[in-house]
């Protein structure tokens, strides 16, 4: 349970600094025979503040409820 709660709190952290996640994926641009040409383009799958906010706070519930029954 306490995993967990870092996990989340961790997240939330994460997503309310970047407000989303960034990854890079490659295309195929141009394939004509045995040329090939490829691009790589970074897209963004943006996360609403929302988001952060509630991960942060549910892991810290977790937290406390964690050593609450220890």
């Amino acid at each position: 349970m306490k995993i967990v709660g870092i996990v989340l709190i961790v997240v939330g952290l994460i997503s309310l600094a970047y407000g989303g996640i960034t990854y890079t994926s490659r295309e195929k641009v141009l394939d004509i025979g045995p040329i090939e040409a490829t691009a790589e383009r970074q897209k963004t799958v943006p996360m609403p503040p929302i988001i952060g906010g509630v991960a942060l706070v549910a892991g810290i519930g977790l937290l406390v409820m964690g050593s609450k029954k220890s």
